[in-house]
């Protein structure tokens, strides 16, 4: 009887004992951020000063950091925007990689292979911030919502990651699809995309989290603050450190949060969505990557 491999054998207990205090290590190290971030947020005045400005655990939690910027109304608004973005940005870019994909994918489409090069190649070589610039500005999309997502419509990345997980995709049921009579469109629909969840949620949320993170081309094309996505709030007054919540708003005698209390709550309020989406698609994240990149 041949010996097993030794990737085969049981762990030894100091290999078990070392592998859970490196978990541990590395788990502390991710939590402890979310941690100061969300105890600092809801922490008093007082707190925050004697500590430092940042606070591991509050003993007088309070959340008037958050009643103070729900009614000035500046995060609010920048929230909403985020969200319209990201929802439609989503849809829409999801859906231009999914036909795109499918068009790459199928070796019968004339000029496949040429323009997939000329993709990749934008990929290599991206244009700089001043000819998007430029383009933006040409096509009359400044200061307008339609600048935060056409430019970053599609990207090449999600793009290849689909177009692998189409090719992995046995070439008979194409082939009886089409002996039933169904053409390309009916193909999409009723085959790829039901045996494609896995990729189009991966997809999906990469192109999420890019829409709900970005702050940059807002800053570059939005000239009109009340259209700020919350991502450029969030910057804006984390760098300039001031008070998001508009004084008239506030009654006389209303409890004032610190500057880096409210900073930490819009940093919670920026990051709650994600967080919470992550789970529901974690599921998909090994099978939808990992068969994606199987072909290129």
């Amino acid at each position: 009887m041949s010996a097993r491999p030794p990737w085969k054998e049981p762990a030894r207990v100091p290999t078990r004992i070392a592998k859970a205090f490196a978990l541990v290590v590395v788990v502390a190290l991710v939590v402890m951020p979310f941690l100061v971030v969300v105890s600092t947020s809801i922490a008093s005045p007082r707190e925050v000063t004697e500590n430092g400005g940042w606070v591991l655990w509050p003993t007088e939690p309070t959340l008037s950091a958050y009643e103070q910027i729900w009614q000035g109304g500046i995060v609010t608004r920048a929230l909403l925007v985020s969200a319209g973005v990201t929802l439609a940005g989503t849809a829409l870019s999801l859906a231009t990689t999914t036909l795109l994909a499918y068009a790459l994918a199928r070796p019968e489409v004339v000029g496949g292979r040429p323009l997939l090069m000329l993709i990749l190649f934008t990929f290599l070589f991206p244009p700089g911030m001043i000819p998007a610039y430029l383009v933006v500005k040409n096509v009359g999309l400044l200061d307008s919502y339609a600048s935060l997502i056409l430019p970053v419509l599609l990207n090449v990345f999600n793009l290849v990651v689909m177009r692998g997980f189409f090719q992995s995709i046995p070439a008979e049921l194409f082939e009886a699809a089409r002996l039933d009579g169904a053409g390309d469109w009916r193909i999409l629909w009723r085959v790829v995309v039901p045996l494609s969840k896995a990729a189009l949620a991966v997809v999906g949320l990469f192109y999420a989290v890019g829409y709900w993170n970005s702050w940059f081309t807002g800053m570059l094309y939005l000239q009109d603050t009340t259209k700020w996505p919350l991502q450029l709030v969030l910057r804006t007054y984390v760098t300039s450190g001031g008070v998001l919540a508009d004084p008239s708003a506030q009654s006389d005698g209303a409890f004032a949060a610190a500057p880096q209390t409210i900073q930490m709550a819009v940093v919670v309020m920026a990051t709650l969505p994600i967080v919470l989406v992550y789970p529901f698609l974690q599921r998909y994240f090994v099978r939808g990557v990992m068969t994606g990149a199987i072909k290129t």
